[in-house]
């Protein structure tokens, strides 16, 4: 089981400053996750850390700031370095985002020893492209290994568009080999079954890695996730791959997709299909190393971020859009109670009356949902008991 965080702010600090424990043969994987805003970056990062330290709301820009996660499991350790979702100077200053939004995605990848890119399939608008930001992000970093990640695969009514998809984003090309799509489907584009999805390479690779999608006997396919090794469908259909094509981020105008891809993860971050898949396969290709941090530390944000970015996801996600961008949070009081518990109290500043009215709901329903809420997530992350009180003012 994953460690709790220190609900003492003091007590974080000094874990973060602890010598990490050292194991015989340790062995350590920085893994920066990049993609569009919205991909589910942070549902994923707490799927892979088994507990909620990373904030998820649909609208876009949640994650602020770059935070890690840590997995430590036996003698390895996972540092998850999340990032805010990549954009560009225009869409920055409409979200009135900080300057760090920017740089800190790039920052994170000069890090890293893996890259994810995630990418949302639900999404019929950019699910066939890689967006320029993230083109540009893994052009002027091809030295480092990169892996596709298909998100929310089980929102996709048409499982065979995903062999359309992979094609585009990789252009046909995976670990420097050719991929063959074969479905057992017709291309009938009415159809909405499951249907099994076999991607394979032209020349198999020589080694098998467990843990990864294509060294898999088992059809996880079926479900519309994971990559099957077999070939022998009956009336499969083949998409022939292009040569291999390189790219200097000149040319990234006309390009779709990504041809240096190491592998392709189709999974759903949100109901934890396929995360153990990904998660064995990013434990096997962790390096020798000495850890940074020590074992006990789930991430390397204070406890009161934490609690600050939880309760404004829940404002983002149940307030119309131009009203969570304008709140600021104050701490009043952060305690341990009688009993053991914690007993937080914060206020909500925002700029107008009108502001207040729609925070506290008719008859306080929408405050005290956020409370409720946030307070349900808090009590996961600490693994105490939480109290959390909420007051809204005008400043």
């Amino acid at each position: 089981h994953p460690p709790p965080v220190a609900t003492d702010k003091e007590e974080q600090k000094r874990l973060l400053e602890n010598r990490p424990d050292q194991p015989r043969h340790a062995k350590v994987l920085r893994i920066a996750i990049i993609g569009a805003p919205n991909a589910g970056k942070s549902t994923l990062s707490n799927q892979l850390l088994g507990r909620k330290v990373f904030p998820v709301s649909r609208k876009v820009h949640t994650t602020r700031c770059k935070a890690r996660g840590v997995i430590t499991h036996e003698d390895t350790q996972l540092i998850i370095l999340d990032t805010p979702g990549l954009t560009n100077p225009l869409k920055a200053k409409r979200h009135n985002l900080d300057e760090a939004m920017l740089t800190d995605p790039w920052d994170s990848m000069k890090h890293a020893d893996l890259v994810l890119v995630l990418v949302d399939v639900s999404d019929h608008w950019t699910r066939n492209s890689l967006s320029k930001e993230v083109l540009k992000c893994l052009s002027q970093f091809p030295h480092i290994p990169s892996v596709l990640v298909l998100n929310k695969v089980d929102i996709l009514k048409k499982k065979f568009l995903l062999l359309e998809i992979a094609t585009d984003l990789t252009e046909g090309i995976v670990n420097g080999k050719k991929l063959e799509v074969k479905s057992a489907l017709k291309q009938d584009s009415s159809s909405s079954a499951k249907s099994p999805l076999h991607i394979t390479r032209a020349s198999p690779p020589e080694s098998k890695v467990p843990g990864s999608p294509f060294g898999q006997e088992k059809n996880q396919a079926q479900e519309g996730s994971g990559l099957d090794k077999s070939s022998d469908v009956g009336d499969a259909v083949t998409v022939e791959a292009q040569e291999p094509k390189h790219h200097g981020p000149e040319d990234l105008k006309d390009v779709k997709g990504w041809p240096h891809f190491q592998e392709i993860f189709m999974l759903a971050a949100l109901r934890g299909e396929e995360v153990d898949t990904l998660k064995r396969y990013l434990l096997m290709q962790a390096k020798p190393g000495p850890w940074e941090f020590h074992s006990n530390v789930l991430t390397n944000q204070s406890p009161q971020e934490i609690c600050d970015n939880i309760i404004r996801e829940k404002i983002l996600e149940y307030l119309p859009l131009e009203v969570p961008y304008g709140v600021t949070q104050v701490t009043e009081m952060w305690e341990e109670g009688e009993c053991g518990e914690l007993l937080i109290m914060q206020s909500l500043l925002v700029p107008r009356e009108s502001h207040k009215r729609m925070l506290i709901g008719r008859g306080g329903k929408v405050i005290s949902r956020i409370a409720r809420e946030a307070g349900q997530d808090l009590m996961n992350v600490f693994l105490c008991d939480v109290r959390l009180k909420l007051k809204v003012e005008v400043k």
